[in-house]
């Protein structure tokens, strides 16, 4: 199994402050624990290249992408919506970071890696098609999504979001469209602080009140999710994989361990190898205890790598 792990180093540069809780000490946690774990070495290392407007435009309104080109800081900080804020380097890490999951589109799609993993940040499942937030400014597992339909032909990719929050965004940018199947887990009520409402169409929802803890996710993956994806067949699984669910995150109340994310990762290999022969993408989203996130994102690639 060859697993791409692609970042870049502007991903790092992004600094919102130093109490926001989108670190850029985030990305270092993840590399640092794949390093002591001796995974490093059997990853593919990739450095991302960035999103071109067209590619973002496709998924963002293009009054929206011009915007945020327009408003970048050349210093300080520039708050677009509370808690996520702009600053000189913020720009060109969206950009990178955005670009990676087209990269690992490619990658996959053209058999020449196995699957991927993208390291990066700002997140981007909170962006909507016309507005930034939730410190995301373009949503990254959007523009890769749409790239594929577009630039690969599928007709069928299917986005699971295992993040903490619900990916507002992602669900705003792909409701009712057919090519797209979004199924999303999260703490409610919680931020986005929106009721998304009932599952419909291509959208499937499953709310877990706080403290749910491990019986209750994987129940409801096993009883919701995992049929879903059966019935859609998709020719290419992305993953809004969030950390912040873990049990020892102070952004909710989930309360999984580092084991929920090695058994969902599995569950979502078998539907892959099953369906599109274990094309996955996985795009790092939130998880915010930065020794957790190491720890959970190092369970959920060596998933990736089938070890």
């Amino acid at each position: 199994m060859t697993t791409a792990y692609i970042t870049h180093t502007y991903c790092d540069r992004h600094n919102m402050g130093d109490d926001h809780p989108e670190s850029p000490q985030r990305l270092g946690a993840i590399q640092n624990r794949l390093i002591t774990g001796q995974l490093m070495d059997f990853l593919r290392r990739l450095e991302a290249t960035p999103a071109t407007r067209e590619q973002l435009t496709a998924t963002h309104d293009q009054a929206y992408v011009d915007s945020i080109f327009a408003r970048a800081p050349e210093e300080g900080h520039l708050e677009i919506e509370p808690e996520t804020l702009m600053m000189p380097h913020t720009l060109d890490a969206a950009l990178y970071a955005a670009g990676s999951v087209v990269d690992a589109v490619d990658l996959v799609m053209t058999g020449e890696m196995d699957n991927a993993f993208c390291a990066i940040r700002p997140p981007g499942h909170h962006a909507e098609y016309d507005k930034a937030m939730g410190f995301c400014f373009f949503n990254n597992i959007a523009v890769g999504a749409r790239h594929a339909v577009r630039h690969h032909g599928l007709e069928r990719v299917a986005i699971v979001d295992f993040d903490v929050h619900h990916g507002n965004g992602t669900e705003d940018i792909f409701k009712n469209d057919p090519n797209v199947l979004y199924a999303s887990s999260y703490q409610h009520p919680f931020y986005p602080y929106s009721d998304p409402g009932a599952s419909h169409d291509n959208i499937l929802h499953m709310p877990l009140e706080a403290g749910s803890g491990s019986d209750a996710f994987q129940a409801i993956i096993t009883e919701q999710l995992l049929p879903a994806l059966e019935a859609f067949q998709p020719q290419l699984v992305m993953i809004s994989a969030g950390f912040d669910a873990h049990k020892e995150d102070p952004m909710g109340q989930l309360r999984l361990s580092e084991s929920d994310f090695t058994w969902i990762t599995d569950r979502l290999m078998d539907v892959a190898e099953r369906h599109c022969e274990g094309k996955v993408v996985s795009v790092l989203e939130g998880g915010y205890n930065i020794d957790a996130l190491g720890r959970a994102a190092f369970c959920h690639i060596k998933s990736l790598m089938k070890l």
